[in-house]
């Protein structure tokens, strides 16, 4: 049996049993004395050092190798390692520090980081016996981004007109992940409630398990000019396209904790050198709801646009070739007509902007 002192989330019941096997918990609130929270940390994961004369407030978990495995195991992905203390009884405790302030958090407030880290747990998890702690570290980013997409899938669209079928009422008899990296496939065999009543027979279905995007279209209205991003990309290349390079807006995934708005504005200052005045929300909605749970969250930026007609920009840590352009609003609706611009969310934001450019214009 070994002891572990646990802080922030992870000494909520609700969390633990997403990472550990034992049922019930043997989880005793209590305080730890000569420790503080590892300063950086955000507290609902933090690590903890050695403190003289300090207290911080927790949980003792008790547990067998097994479930000890599973949260070091988990708390590794996170950049935390542990350590012991052994009390004037002699009892050996385990606490969880990061070294130095190298631990992954996501940023944002305690009920998001709980719901978040719920979420991604079940995906870290997963991989606990099969890759070491370190590879899934690596796909940290992606599995926070994906929880955040699932965080973010409580506030779904109106139902005025469609179904109020809810999802809890579709039966899952299988559930994989035929394909777990960067990017994560799940296969379900299913069946879901009919328009006539009952269920459909038993269905495979298959779903790119993806994260939500912010998509921004910059405009100047002043100038009456759009900013579009031009690069290489996968999809035209996989399909065939004789020439994969493509013009689209300014897009970018949604971090953990982060509205869509400020990724928004993140991704028009990396790609483009650009800070926006203002941001016109366009529609939030599924990119290819048949195979993908991707969401495009699309805007029009509102910005001062500068005279070069082209440019570069991108971050060379994400690996980003950028070639930028700016177009008279004509000349960019011209490319719908023609066909060069192919891509859905910079059709939709042009005639969107089509039809809104008057009133922009007015208030400039």
């Amino acid at each position: 049996m070994r002891r572990f002192f646990l802080t922030g989330a992870l000494a909520k019941p609700a969390l633990l049993q997403q990472i550990v096997l034992d049922t019930p918990l043997n989880l005793q609130p209590d305080e730890l004395s000569g420790f503080a929270e590892t300063q950086g940390q955000h507290t609902s994961m933090t690590g903890l050092r050695a403190a003289k004369d300090r207290v911080v407030q927790g949980a003792f978990l008790s547990c067998e190798a097994e479930d000890a495995s599973r949260l070091l195991f988990f708390t590794a992905v996170f950049g935390l390692t542990a350590a012991s203390s052994e009390d004037h009884r002699g009892v050996l405790t385990f606490f969880l520090c990061a070294e130095g302030d190298a631990a992954q958090h996501p940023q944002c407030e305690d009920a998001q980081v709980f719901e978040l880290l719920s979420h991604a747990a079940k995906e870290i998890m997963r991989y606990f016996g099969r890759l070491e702690a370190k590879v899934v570290a690596a796909r940290l980013p992606m599995i926070l981004a994906r929880a955040q997409s699932r965080v973010a899938a409580r506030d779904t669209a109106p139902t005025h007109v469609r179904s109020t079928q809810a999802a809890r009422d579709v039966v899952i008899h299988t559930q994989d992940a035929p394909h777990e990296g960067y990017f994560l496939t799940e296969t379900f065999a299913l069946q879901h409630p009919t328009f006539a009543g009952g269920l459909s027979d038993r269905v495979r279905r298959e779903v790119f398990v993806a994260t939500d995007a912010a998509i921004v279209l910059p405009y100047d209205p002043v100038r009456d000019r759009v900013l579009l991003v031009e690069q290489f990309r996968m999809g035209p290349f996989g399909r065939g396209d004789a020439y994969p390079w493509v013009l689209e807006p300014v897009a970018g995934r949604v971090d953990p904790g982060e509205p869509p708005e400020t990724t928004a504005r993140r991704e028009c200052a990396e790609e483009a050198g650009l800070e926006l005045q203002a941001l016109e929300h366009v529609s939030s909605h599924y990119c290819s709801p048949g195979c993908s749970t991707e969401v495009f969250h699309c805007y029009v930026g509102l910005c001062d646009l500068p005279d070069l007609a082209t440019g570069l920009g991108g971050l060379e840590t994400e690996h980003e070739d950028i070639r930028t352009h700016v177009l008279s609003f004509q000349d960019a609706l011209e490319l719908t007509r023609s066909g060069e611009a192919n891509i859905g969310p910079l059709v939709l934001l042009l005639f969107w902007l089509d039809r809104e450019r008057p009133r922009l214009r007015s208030l400039a």
